[in-house]
């Protein structure tokens, strides 16, 4: 169908609170050492403050060309509080996309966190916030507002396929998304995943952490 400088499709229906709020309890490798450890974005940096707590909410997409900010400042409309907003700006870094100010506000209207698979700039005052923002690279090039783009579309950010709707988590190791009816099998295995986590620890500390499996993994090994 044709459409002037946005293709814009409606956002799709939130996860659950009690999901979203499992998966902030949960780092991310957790979750992705229980999907096969190949699930996730690569080269996207944190550039927020460290919290305690994993970013989680559902995906607004954004697609727009490099350098431009025009589809994601439209998209703000689409989003809800809890959202995560996701911009595939095809990892250009000649110009941000997004600075302190759209970041402030984007953090304004309750979203969760910003993604965006392109460069920011204002790094400084976006490092003194809590709110969570991700990116390829920064630039202190500023944005154009020319269009074209496209909300609420599948996009890649950092190799990573996200579709809107999906729960997009990220902490300070990185980002993972998957789609909502994965969850509660997802959370129910890194919850036992970060158990035997804690009882090798506690092995440790008493000294007793049992190393033998190491003679199988060196006996499966080709030469």
């Amino acid at each position: 169908m044709p459409y002037k400088a946005i293709r814009k499709n409606p956002s799709a229906p939130q996860v659950a609170p009690h999901i979203i709020a499992a998966l902030r309890d949960i780092p991310v490798a957790a979750l992705s050492d229980n999907m096969h450890r190949n699930i996730g974005s690569v080269g996207l940096q944190p550039y927020h403050r460290p919290g305690h707590k994993t970013m989680a909410g559902t995906a607004v997409t954004v697609k727009t060309r490099g350098g431009d900010n025009l589809t994601p400042m439209r998209a703000f409309e689409f989003c809800r509080p809890g959202d995560v907003l996701v911009i595939d700006a095809g990892g250009d870094l000649n110009n941000a996309v997004i600075g302190g100010i759209l970041s402030f506000y984007t953090a304004t209207i309750g979203t969760a966190g910003l993604v965006l698979d392109g460069a920011i700039r204002d790094v400084a005052e976006i490092r003194e916030r809590d709110y969570p923002v991700y990116a390829r690279g920064v630039n202190h090039r500023g944005p154009y507002k020319d269009g074209p783009g496209e909300i609420n579309v599948p996009v890649s950010v950092g190799g990573m396929i996200v579709n809107p709707g999906d729960i997009v988590v990220g902490d300070q190791d990185g980002l993972m998304a998957f789609p909502p009816d994965e969850a509660e099998l997802l959370i129910e295995k890194a919850r036992a995943h970060l158990e035997t986590e804690a009882r090798t620890i506690a092995a440790m500390k008493e000294g007793r952490w049992d190393r033998s499996f190491l003679d199988a993994l060196e006996a499966r090994c080709a030469n």
